[in-house]
């Protein structure tokens, strides 16, 4: 998620989302694109704080919230400009205090998935969102990633984790917050670049990633969202992602898409959250299915789904409605999914398998 979307391009063209409690589309085809297999490579763990789950833990913690009860928070999730949107997401993110309650978080999204066809999840954390207001990072990855590991063994999905820099931050807060992660490579498999895009361009942090793959590390940005394309030639060339998180703006360079296809860079792009972010005016309007016919690899994902309309089955089943999605093209997406993941191939093999067996 770039928190700072809303100040797009396309700005005057854009559309109100669609009003709270619409009917959503269905698919025309006669596949379970909910419960199809797939992994989720494009997900902030803080994106998935609902409601009732903050209202629990902020009570637990004595954290006194804005709001009177859980219905005027999630009315204020129908934000209207960015203002509204960082003013609840920060907000909310102030009950989280403790590693139980960043366990608490994660089971909540495992929860929601696994009847989402989830198999496997690749998950952003923002460390410095958590330590500038105190939180040590151990408490942070200690919680996230003991659910994660009791996720698999209580659902079956799979999971890998990655630490986002906020690129509206320093290169030294990121460096210092690289240096901290050092301890955790057991758990922390990549490292990645999210927040507001505008004005704040991969080359900022490339010492940053340099260090992060001497130590290991693998790396994925978001680019090419709210900013043009010359920020996702930037995070292939200095910051060398293996993946492009957006990247819906690739369109705009007819020589990188070109290259994406010629490289078969993964795209994990979110089409509610661009909807919602005014990236697109509406869901009708998304570039994904535009963007998979000129052979670029992409995958569906959430974003914040809490925030957004949807968790990833959603996103599936809403774009495939409004986009006349084929069940070609969906099972496409389902297997991009496993082949840009960062597993083993013995696994990726076992899931597109199941992908197979779902479609026959």
């Amino acid at each position: 998620m770039h928190r700072g979307y809303f100040l797009t391009s396309l700005g005057a063209m854009m559309a109100a989302p669609a009003a709270a409690g619409a009917v959503a589309p269905q698919p025309t085809g006669t596949l379970d694109v909910v419960k199809l297999p797939k992994a989720e490579l494009h997900l902030h763990i803080e994106g998935t704080f609902e409601p009732e789950l903050i209202f629990t833990i902020a009570e637990r913690n004595g954290v006194k919230l804005n709001y009177p009860n859980v219905e005027a928070l999630r009315d204020a999730y129908n934000f209207t400009d960015l203002q509204s949107f960082l003013n609840v997401y920060y907000h909310g993110m102030e009950a989280l205090r403790v590693e139980q309650d960043y366990y608490d978080l994660t089971t909540a999204y495992l929860k929601r998935v696994q009847v989402q066809g989830v198999r496997h999840a690749e998950i952003f954390f923002d460390p410095q969102a958590h330590t500038k207001r105190g939180v040590a990072f151990p408490v942070v990855v200690d919680g996230i990633s003991r659910a994660l590991a009791d996720g698999q063994r209580n659902f079956g999905i799979t999971s890998h984790l990655i630490m986002c820099f906020l690129r509206d931050m320093s290169a030294e807060s990121a460096m210092a917050t690289l240096e901290s992660a050092l301890p955790f490579k057991d758990r922390i498999i990549g490292v990645g670049l999210d927040s507001a895009e505008s004005g704040n361009p991969p080359s900022k942090f490339q010492a940053v990633f340099d260090r992060a793959r001497a130590n290991g590390f693998l790396t994925v940005a978001h680019a090419g969202e709210e900013a043009g394309p010359d920020y996702v030639w930037e995070a292939l060339e200095l910051l060398k992602v293996s993946r492009v998180d957006h990247g819906v703006r690739s369109l705009d360079d007819p020589t990188l898409v070109a290259h994406l296809r010629k490289e078969r860079v993964p795209l994990t792009v979110c089409p509610l959250s661009n909807v919602r972010l005014r990236v697109v005016p509406t869901l009708a309007a998304h570039p994904l299915k535009r963007m998979m016919e000129l052979g670029l690899m992409c995958t569906c994902n959430s974003d914040d789904p809490a925030y957004f309309g949807g968790y990833v089955g959603d996103n599936f089943r809403e774009t495939a409605a409004a986009l006349s999605l084929s069940d070609d093209q969906l099972v496409t997406l389902a297997k991009n999914s496993f082949e840009a993941s960062f597993i083993d191939d013995s696994l990726r093999q076992r899931y597109l398998a199941e992908v197979d067996a779902a479609v026959s």
